[in-house]
Order: structure tokens, then sequence, then C-alpha cells
């Protein structure tokens, strides 16, 4: 959380400390975020952050394939599926790093099929948020924008998502795009 120099190196140390333990752990994805949470006041000076940490997996060419996420306050992924159809996955949504817990539960997971040809959004919260607005209507304004976009090319795609953005958003934006292979 926030937009200085100072938090761009505190996510560095935390996307460092991350890597290692999910490298390290093979278990759900909550489980490693947990973790996370745990070594952050010991090894950091970041007070708060979000993130979701999401792990596709299924044979790389040829599927089935699944999602495996956990949220920690952060903006949920959007599915596009080659039906025409575009959702929020909503599933594993919990508490921002940092805030205290204290219920003794870990950080939920989720778990969602991904269809072949389908293309999963992951984005911060500066591609919706719309100065003026609410969150509601900045994650409907993505949603059916994506949607018109969604057979485009990925290059496209995220060039097109980024282009259009409303003009007076002052957060850091950033994107990431996977579409699965078709049979």
């Amino acid at each position: 959380m926030g937009h200085d120099l100072t938090a761009a190196a505190g996510m560095a140390q935390l996307h460092g400390i991350l890597r290692a333990l999910a490298w390290d752990h093979t278990g759900p994805p909550g489980t490693v975020v947990d973790r996370l949470d745990d070594a952050m006041p010991a090894i950091t000076t970041v007070p708060m952050a979000t993130l979701v940490l999401a792990r596709v997996e299924g044979h790389p060419h040829t599927g089935p394939w699944t999602l495996r996420w956990t949220s920690a306050g952060h903006p949920p992924p959007l599915l596009l599926t080659p039906g025409g159809h575009a959702h929020y996955l909503e599933a594993g949504q919990g508490l921002v790093l940092g805030a205290p817990v204290g219920t003794g539960e870990g950080r939920p997971n989720a778990t969602q099929p991904l269809p072949p040809g389908s293309t999963l959004l992951l984005y911060t919260d500066g591609l919706i948020e719309i100065p003026g607005s609410d969150l509601g209507t900045g994650l409907d304004r993505l949603r059916r924008l994506a949607l018109t976009l969604a057979h485009a090319s990925l290059d496209t795609l995220c060039d097109q998502l980024l282009a259009r953005m409303p003009p007076g958003s002052t957060d850091d934006v950033a994107l990431l795009a996977l579409r699965l292979p078709t049979p």
C-alpha cells in the first residue's frame, strides 16, 4: 500500500519473500500467504499490502487446467470464457496482509476449472478505480470492456484495456493476462 519509492521497495521485499515461500511450499496458496503474513513484521517494514497468489495446474499444452488461488484484499481475477461470458472469481477473498486475523483459521483457498480457450485477467486496483466513482462501477466497466475484446489477441486485449482507462486515475496499473490453448 502506498505509491512512493518506499512502498515500491517494500513490495519488492514482499515479492522476493513470497517467491521463496511459494517455491519451498507446494501446499495451497492460502498456506503460503499465511506464512508471508507471519514473516512480514519480522523481516520487512511493510505494514499492509494486498496480493493474489494464483497457480494454474494441468498439462501445459492439453489441460485440463485448474486455477488455485487466494486473495489478500486484492481485486478478484476476471475469467473470460470462449462462450462469451465474463465473471469475477470472488471466492478465496481474505483480509489484506498485515491485518490482524485472530480467528486461528488460515486464509481461504479457491479452485476454478479453466476451460480451453479461456482468458484469465489479473490486475491491480488502478485499472478499476475511477475517480468520483465506486469500485463496483469500475469492476463492471472492466468486465464489459474485456468481454468486447475477448476474441482479440492478448497483446491487443491488454493494450486496449490500458488505453481505454478513464482519465484522472493516479494509481499504478499492472495487468497480467493468460490465455489457455484450445485443443
